[in-house]
């Protein structure tokens, strides 16, 4: 296969941008991956936009990627239209580097941009109810709350305020790993204090705010046992990549020494397996077959950006990569494993819960953390010696997993 690098990274600050376009957001990622590749517009041979919110928060149903890159200067090549959930980002990358690869191009764009922040809250949180078979909503929801059956719910640990059914679903997935493995809130909160940590660091990220275990257990519940500063918020913000073969670094005069290598695109849909084979799970499946695509394994790698939408992914996705052993998630996160500094750091970059989850954005944000690690330009959140990183973006719910799951390695 003809050998990847991305030329360019950059991303917007993600947050609450109620005074900005939707294309404005995306114009200044393209820009600032325009720049740090150090190529123009019309070097780009093809662009795949990633948007999940166009249609049902804004009125754009059917090609929001034209209508975007058109006001921001692209028109006139191949332009793909990206919908995967929250992995829409990661999958539209995925793509760019399917094209490169096949030789439709030398030079390809991946871009997610999102709006989320409306005034109708409800409105806004109800988009996440798309993200499974909506022609077996009740039932779907009744399969996956069972999985926290056995745990018993302590009174007035369920917020009265809206939220997501995905926090009722990441919620029983919790209890599930409590009562399989004997994980305990406090490890949970543990997750979640470190990558809060981490996010004063990151001049993108949503939240810059420290917490510790105490003030993540004493915050305002959502659904037990899970309180607000472990769930990812409502944001807005853009993150776009330009991809590269040989050939087009040549042509575009890329700066060799900051591009880093795709060592692995992997994207992967869910099976129907039970809720007690971890080892068939979408994430580990999709993670060995990455491992086997970059001839490298869990020890090789040196930090990870993985989906945190609530504290408790990051436990089953450092699971799910073998970083640890099924069950081991909770105690190593206590044990301080997942923090920079710490034997195998994951989100520097502060997470999903912190840095924000701008649906559309969020795998190509996380591409961008990695990048700067390997490039040794991530300051006080920099992991020594990095040279090899990887990243786990989830998307929707089937059967009792993930609907899509997309791991992307890159090698320094």
């Amino acid at each position: 296969m003809n050998e990847v690098y991305i030329a360019g990274i950059a991303m917007t600050v993600f947050g609450r941008h109620l005074e900005r376009s939707l294309d404005d957001l995306a114009g200044e990622a393209l820009t600032g991956a325009l720049k740090d590749a150090g190529c123009d517009i019309g070097d780009i041979g093809a662009a795949f936009y990633a948007g999940m919110t166009n249609g049902p928060l804004q009125g754009q149903i059917s090609i929001p990627g034209q209508v975007v890159f058109s006001k921001i200067g692209l028109e006139g090549i191949p332009i793909y239209n990206v919908e995967n959930a929250c992995a829409s980002g990661s999958t539209a990358f995925n793509l760019a580097v399917q094209s490169l690869r096949a030789g439709s191009t030398d030079v390809a764009l991946a871009l997610g941009a999102e709006k989320m922040n409306i005034p109708d809250k409800v409105k806004a949180f109800s988009i996440f109810e798309g993200g499974w078979d909506v022609s077996r909503a009740e039932e779907n929801y009744q399969t996956l709350v069972k999985m926290g059956e056995g745990v018993d719910v302590p009174p007035g640990t369920t917020s009265d305020k809206p939220f997501s059914k995905f926090m009722e679903i990441y919620a029983a997935m919790c209890r599930l790993h409590m009562k399989t493995y004997g994980t305990t809130q406090r490890q949970i909160a543990a997750v979640s204090a470190k990558n809060h940590t981490h996010s004063v660091h990151n001049p993108f990220s949503q939240f810059r705010k420290p917490f510790t275990i105490e003030e993540i257990l004493a915050a305002p519940p959502i659904t037990y046992p899970i309180t607000l500063p472990m769930c990812a918020p409502l944001s807005d913000g853009s993150a776009a990549a330009i991809v590269c073969t040989r050939e087009g670094l040549k042509r575009i005069g890329a700066d060799r020494s900051r591009c880093i290598r795709v060592a692995a695109s992997v994207l992967r849909s869910f099976s129907h397996r039970g809720i007690d084979q971890p080892e068939l799970s979408v994430g580990h499946l999709a993670a060995r077959q990455a491992y086997e695509q970059a001839g490298l394994g869990p020890q090789d790698m040196q930090v990870a950006e993985v989906h945190d939408a609530s504290a408790m992914g990051e436990i089953l996705q450092a699971e799910n990569l073998g970083f640890v052993s099924f069950g081991d998630g909770g105690p190593a996160a206590e044990r301080g494993e997942f923090t920079v500094g710490g034997r195998i750091p994951i989100n520097p970059s502060g997470g999903l819960e912190s840095k924000g989850h701008p649906l559309g954005a969020t795998g190509i944000g996380q591409l961008y953390e990695l990048v700067t690690q390997l490039r040794g330009e991530a300051g006080e959140r920099q992991v020594k010696g990095a040279r090899n990183a990887i990243q786990e973006n989830g998307g929707g719910m089937q059967g009792v997993e993930e609907a899509a799951v997309a791991i992307h390695i890159l090698s320094k």
